[in-house]
């Protein structure tokens, strides 16, 4: 196996010295960092498409909004165009078989719902080119002849049942009112003729599709109703002949599913999947044969994760590999050999996609989110640059860091040290802990809205995420090791994280504080309450408090049972209750700020409710509770990010740096208002 190593002159001209007047990173600078996210390639290979965006910054005064991304095409280093006007949020984005369009999803001012427009590569003005009367487009496809358009759209309007919400009768049948999604294709030039989209029957919810090279079938993922559970436990792909409508193959791998793609020559799919039912994730690459859905895997008990696969015009499949902290590009040949790696140096890949020839990948590297790369022999070319004020913060060194926990396991994690280096005695540590547990942390961009990261670092923390048992990137067997055993090893992994450090003069033994959302809101609740004693300060996010009544109120019951408790609450009452951290709050003495979305159906805003109550009455620690209007598993919407990243910082300048748990709570206000008063 050949393995080549990333050029040092690849990014040589992006790597700019410090200069001498750098300033620390703040929350204001989170709040208006842009990356790169979807990327299209054109058949020639000598164009990509891609999404250039972030939220609005608010602090700017632009309007408060979710997600939102520019349309921008390169054809090389620094040489991207913005084709779209600024108002535009393209979405969905693809090239036309010819290369001559873009297209996307797009929901114009005169549109009753979201539909499919186009952009000339070669000069005009973007045009609608399908489109449905009664429901908006969820994605699309071109045919493989340029002649049509596939698209995936939402349930029809249920004009009936409007007519009753309007006078009133607007009770909801909880799980019983599910309305599935359609599938149409239209020829270009329908929707100019006044004509229809024709409907392709689909068996059951469908979420995504892919057309074959020769456009004889499709590749559906198909699940029994539109719930989240569903999705993780019963969501399975199949080839649906375009022409009858049939299922001619079912691929029935029998866990989590996720990336799917189609070879060049339609016989085989690639296809990231869990190896069974209590496989924690997605991350084991498979082979699949498109006349029969038999598959096979070829690296099943690997310390490693799939992240994302693209097949390549010589046959081969590329596959992003995640390994601990780090990622590499894997090729294999057509048979499922290995055929080889390139190894990325600093950056860490997330997303590849490649046609004419051309590979481009999304990473980012511990100085920058996430970019466009383009792959030039074996090392890879850096292409865009969407924060260029990032040359003017003095960033925290960055590095994976390693120590054994108290039964022998080795667990690493991404440490920043602060800028400036670590004061005699150890700094201040936040541990931010990742949710899931199935998820990772790499040794990439870690800084974001509820990541205090590089903030944190430029006010003199020290930064640790570990990737504690349960985590991806180390092989099934290592996500398992917490199942059935809520809070050890796994939490367990956290105290030892916080003694190694301290261990190494890194950390300040008495000012260690936790954070996390999920599940690493759970880890921050079960710290300030069963590991009080450890932690200093919390900060937790749509977290778990109560283990029995989380179950009665969460969208994943059976996900939850599969791979996280493989016991129900009735088996044993006790053991669910005592792995929860409202059975310890009598030992509380850790400041809490608690956070939560007022419409999370993932962990019911009851579970920040309970910890605050049980707080509030039985203790005299410092506790708030915010809630977030119209946000649910985490905050959308940029305003909301912004008052999280200032609560959370602010909280732990308060009882974090200072050491005192006893600090008055601070000013409950956003930032914005509190200068507002004092103009």
């Amino acid at each position: 196996m050949t393995k080549m190593l990333f050029g040092a002159t690849a990014l040589s001209a992006f790597l700019i010295a410090t200069p001498a007047l750098a300033r620390p990173m703040t929350p204001e600078d989170v709040a208006k960092l842009k990356s790169v996210g979807a990327i299209a390639v054109s058949p020639d290979g000598a164009r990509v498409a891609y999404q250039s965006g972030g939220t609005p910054d608010i602090v700017a005064g632009e309007e408060n909004d979710s997600y939102q991304s520019k349309l921008m095409i390169a054809t090389g280093p620094q040489q991207a165009t913005e084709y779209l006007p600024s108002t535009i949020s393209a979405s969905d984005i693809k090239f036309s078989p010819d290369g001559r369009w873009v297209s996307f999803l797009h929901k114009a001012e005169d549109d009753d719902h979201r539909s499919v427009y186009a952009l000339p590569v070669y000069g005009g003005t973007y045009r609608k080119i399908a489109a449905l009367g009664d429901a908006g487009v969820n994605s699309h496809a071109w045919a493989p002849d340029g002649a049509s358009i596939y698209m995936l759209a939402a349930a029809a309007e249920d004009e009936a049942r409007d007519k009753e919400k309007d006078k009133g009768f607007d009770a909801i049948v909880y799980e019983e009112e599910a309305r599935f999604n359609r599938l149409f294709r239209a020829a270009i030039g329908d929707l100019d003729a006044g004509k229809d989209p024709a409907e392709i029957a689909i068996p059951g919810y469908v979420t995504e599709f892919k057309v074959s090279p020769d456009g004889s079938y499709a590749v559906i993922g198909s699940q029994p109703t539109p719930q989240i559970d569903d999705t993780y436990t019963s969501k399975r792909f199949h080839v649906l002949d375009l022409a009858s409508g049939n299922v001619r193959a079912e691929v029935k791998t029998p866990g989590k599913v996720g990336d799917v793609e189609i070879s060049p020559d339609g016989r085989q799919l690639s296809l990231i999947a869990g190896v069974d039912m209590n496989d924690p994730a997605d991350t084991t690459i498979h082979l699949v044969d498109t006349a029969t859905g038999e598959f096979r895997a070829l690296n099943a008990g690997a310390p490693e994760a799939a992240v994302d696969g693209e097949w390549l015009d010589d046959g081969r499949l590329a596959v992003i590999i995640h390994k601990g902290a780090q990622s590499v590009l894997r090729y294999y040949d057509a048979a499922g050999n290995m055929a080889g790696e390139v190894d990325p140096g600093a950056l860490i890949l997330t997303g590849i996609e490649a046609d004419g020839g051309t590979l481009v990948a999304r990473a980012s590297s511990p100085s920058h989110p996430s970019e466009l790369f383009k792959l030039d022999g074996g090392s890879f070319t850096r292409w865009t640059e969407s924060n260029a004020w990032l040359k003017d913060i003095d960033l925290g060194k960055q590095e994976t860091f390693r120590y054994t926990a108290r039964d022998g396991q080795e667990i690493e994690g991404v440490l920043i040290h602060p800028v400036g280096g670590v004061p005699q005695g150890g700094a201040p540590l936040i541990m931010d802990v990742h949710g899931g547990p199935e998820a990772h942390e790499s040794n990439g961009w870690v800084t974001n809205y509820g990541g205090p990261g590089q903030v944190a670092a430029g006010k003199g923390y020290a930064v640790f995420l570990p990737n504690y048992r349960g985590s991806t990137g180390y092989g099934t067997a290592f996500s398992k090791q917490h199942q059935g055993r809520y809070t050890d090893p796994e939490f367990a992994d956290l105290v030892d994280a916080k003694r190694a450090l301290v261990e190494r003069g890194i950390a300040d033994r008495d000012r260690v504080g936790i954070t996390g959302g999920s599940y690493g809101g759970y880890a921050s609740a079960w710290a300030a309450t069963a590991l009080s004693e450890e932690f200093a300060a919390a900060v937790m996010f749509v977290g778990i408090s109560n283990q029995i009544s989380k179950f009665g109120t969460t969208d994943i019951p059976y996900e939850m049972y599969n791979v996280h408790s493989r016991a129900w609450p009735w088996d044993n009452w006790q053991k669910m209750l005592e792995v929860s951290p409202i059975y310890h709050v009598d030992k509380a003495d850790t400041p809490i700020l608690i956070l939560h979305g007022e419409e999370d159906t993932r962990v019911s805003p009851s579970q920040s409710y309970e910890l605050y109550r049980s707080i509030k009455v039985r203790t005299d620690t410092p506790v708030r509770l915010v809630l977030y209007p119209g946000e649910g598993h985490g905050n959308r919407k940029a305003a909301a990010q912004y008052d999280y990243n200032l609560r959370m910082m602010r909280w732990f300048d308060t009882y974090l740096k200072t050491g005192d748990r006893d600090a008055p709570l601070p000013d409950p206000r956003p930032k914005l208002l509190i200068e507002a008063d004092a103009e």
